[in-house]
């Protein structure tokens, strides 16, 4: 009989214990109820980034109740709950994106992960409208909307994915496919899909005043690969893996020159020269890696697997110092680094990847700040002004409780399957 596969702790002993301690002083810095959130911080809004998924409350939530497995009876369940409730109920004031990242589906996201977890499953389906509206969103032809991870039909996907199972899930899953099939761009180097410039940030446009490919797996072509290889399984769909066929050989052919910092730019555009990118989950070699090895192991694609365990490897040698991170966040800070090469080791077993998520941990220790941040932990991200500046962000995409996760999958046998969230759960 086949051994059950076990996530396995990174750490152990005092190592795993101090990872649980900086966990909890994090959960603490963000403030319990009803006290959170403080009006003095100068960081909670009142608009839908206040309840998100990636920035707020939901995101939160998913936190606290990873760190209820990790430390039980004291209390961090009930604030979970009471952190989800806080969630869904700002979907009912305020008007968000329909985004997974952003908006109200990233708070019912948050609601099927935790069912089950956090809550009994049973009685009245609290993410049925969502999951209907959103059937009815990803009906839309022709589809004129973003289709990456953060803000797109891939993310969209993504919360369907969680909903399997339950009413609309599956028809929200094979219209995330259509509309991604719809306006996919067929080439004679595979298949891609364009981000016309109205979508992309105000600094992005100006480099990128017509548009461009995105590679990354946040807004771009990884992400979409990494989505469409649980859905083919998902589905067992033909269109599916047409998709992903062809968007694997399209990214393959967008490698940088041999001897640049990382294999793949973050974009490509005619007129416009490709760049390096830092190590990161959003635009970085990393998590573009895990991208392709989820989509090798689904689709039992060795030479998929060959090009994404190269790609890794080459991403774990890179030195800190040449690698662009310089704050703590799961985005495309060190935690993010640690969890992906967690990850990446659980997945293959190889020493390599165990002593870079090792090393990232500690890196992620050592840019805990004195004079700010959550527990020490500060984003450098841009303020209202638009300049940037360091943030007591405590969030889970460039916040505190990203890094909190990160911490908590490396001390615990528990599985961090909360990674689905960045499309990083690859089969073992």
């Amino acid at each position: 009989m086949k051994q059950r596969w076990r996530w396995r702790p990174l750490l152990c002993g005092d190592e795993a214990e101090k990872a649980l301690t900086t966990a909890e002083e994090i959960a603490t810095a963000i403030g319990r109820p009803p006290a959170f959130p403080s009006e003095a911080s100068g960081f909670w809004r009142r608009d839908h980034r206040d309840f998100s998924l990636a920035d707020g409350r939901a995101g939160i939530a998913v936190f606290l109740s990873y760190l209820e497995d990790a430390r039980p009876g004291r209390g961090y369940g009930e604030w979970a709950l009471w952190q989800l409730g806080e969630a869904l109920a700002g979907t009912a004031r305020v008007v968000s994106p329909p985004w997974l990242y952003s908006g109200f589906p990233g708070v019912a996201w948050a609601l099927e992960h935790l069912a089950g977890r956090l809550f009994e499953k049973g009685g009245e389906d609290a993410g049925e409208e969502v999951a209907c509206r959103l059937a009815e969103r990803l009906g839309e032809v022709p589809w004129q909307r973003p289709v990456e991870l953060v803000a797109g039909a891939t993310g969209l996907g993504v919360y369907a994915l969680e909903r399997l199972g339950r009413p609309h899930g599956e028809e929200c899953l094979r219209r995330s496919v259509e509309r991604l099939a719809e306006v996919a761009e067929r080439r004679s180097d595979g298949i891609t899909w364009w981000t016309p410039p109205s979508w992309l940030t105000p600094p992005d446009r100006e480099r990128f005043p017509e548009g461009r490919y995105t590679l990354g797996v946040s807004h771009g072509v990884a992400g979409v690969i990494a989505f469409l290889a649980e859905a083919a399984a998902a589905l067992d769909s033909p269109v599916a893996r047409t998709l992903l066929s062809g968007a694997v050989a399209w990214l393959c052919a967008q490698k940088l020159p041999a001897g640049s910092p990382s294999t793949f730019p973050a974009a490509v555009a005619p007129g416009a020269m490709p760049a390096p990118t830092r190590l990161s989950w959003c635009y970085g070699d990393v998590g573009i890696s895990l991208a392709l090895l989820g989509a090798a192991r689904r689709g039992g694609v060795r030479e998929w697997e060959a090009e994404a365990l190269a790609l890794a490897r080459s991403s774990a040698a890179r030195p800190p110092e040449g690698s662009g991170v310089v704050d703590a966040c799961l985005c495309h800070g060190s935690a993010g680094a640690a969890h992906l090469f967690n990850r990446l080791f659980q997945a293959t077993g190889e020493p390599v990847f165990f002593a870079a998520a090792r090393d990232w941990i500690e890196r992620t220790y050592a840019l805990r700040r004195a004079d700010g941040g959550r527990a020490g932990f500060a984003a450098w991200l841009p303020g209202e002004s638009g300049e940037y500046e360091w943030l007591a962000d405590p969030g889970l995409l460039t916040g505190a409780a990203g890094v909190g996760l990160a911490l908590l999958a490396a001390a615990t046998a528990t599985e961090p399957a909360w990674d689905r969230i960045l499309l990083a759960s690859v089969p073992s």
